[in-house]
């Protein structure tokens, strides 16, 4: 099978139970995408998308328009998941080698939006980041409460839990949006946690690492150890109250600062 048949069998298959209602044709295979270095002069989307996860490649605003193909294909393809596995399996086992103290005040910080629930069947209809954030067609989107759960990372939420440690949900979501959040999260497989923490009035205009560093240290002034962390985004990660250790998980459609 050559590499143009497995790339179509791998986008048309199921993947791990991971099912989108998604039209073929906005993931047909496009070679001249950025697939291959030789493909863009001066682009190769894979070195692009390298900038990114490292940290290296900020404040951009839009995928770029040559690279539409190559983040799809990435996206929907078998490479994301087994990415996003990697992160999943190296955060479990950092978890099962601690010493934990049993009195209840080890948490674990989860973003919500590509680290639990993933907003892929959103996004595949609309660019997979090329296209400028709407966010009314975005904010619509969330409130169907459909997005599916990031099966990677819900097996380390599971894990996590039979080794006692507690979740907190940390994300840029607005307060407004609770129920649905909540909703979708148990309908995902997130049935519980410890705190459900969204972005109310009092952060408006602050960038997320100074949103979320600041409810992170909340977190360990009220007692808690932050023992883990894990996001999709830098901003998850960086800033102050980061937590013992950080984990990044891949997502090359946005950037938020």
């Amino acid at each position: 099978m050559d590499i143009r048949h497995l790339f179509l069998a791998t986008i048309s298959a199921t993947s791990h139970g991971f099912s989108m209602d998604i039209p073929h044709q906005i993931h047909l295979l496009r070679p001249k995408a950025g697939s291959r270095n030789n493909d863009v002069p001066g682009l190769s989307c894979l070195s692009w998308r390298l900038g990114v996860e490292t940290n290296n490649v900020i404040g951009w605003a839009t995928v770029p328009e040559k690279c539409a193909g190559y983040v799809g294909h990435y996206m929907l393809g078998q490479q994301y998941r087994m990415d996003s596995e990697v992160v999943a399996n190296e955060a479990i086992l950092y978890a099962q080698s601690l010493k934990l103290a049993g009195d209840g005040k080890n948490i674990w910080v989860f973003d919500i939006d590509e680290t639990s629930l993933s907003n892929l069947p959103y996004y595949a209809k609309n660019g997979f980041g090329v296209k400028p954030y709407n966010p009314t067609l975005f904010n619509e989107w969330v409130n169907t409460g459909k997005a599916p759960p990031l099966p990677e990372s819900l097996k380390l939420y599971k894990k996590l839990l039979l080794l006692g440690i507690k979740i907190v949900f940390l994300t840029g979501r607005p307060e407004d949006q609770r129920n649905v959040t909540e909703a979708n999260l148990k309908h995902a497989g997130f049935d519980t946690w410890e705190k459900l923490i969204l972005k109310g009035s009092s952060h408006s205009g602050e960038t997320a690492v100074v949103y979320k560093s600041s409810e992170r240290k909340k977190l360990e002034m009220k007692g808690y150890r932050i023992i883990g962390n894990i996001g999709d985004q830098w901003s998850d990660l960086l800033g102050t109250n980061a937590g013992n250790r950080t984990f990044k998980l891949p997502d090359p459609m946005y950037y938020i600062g």
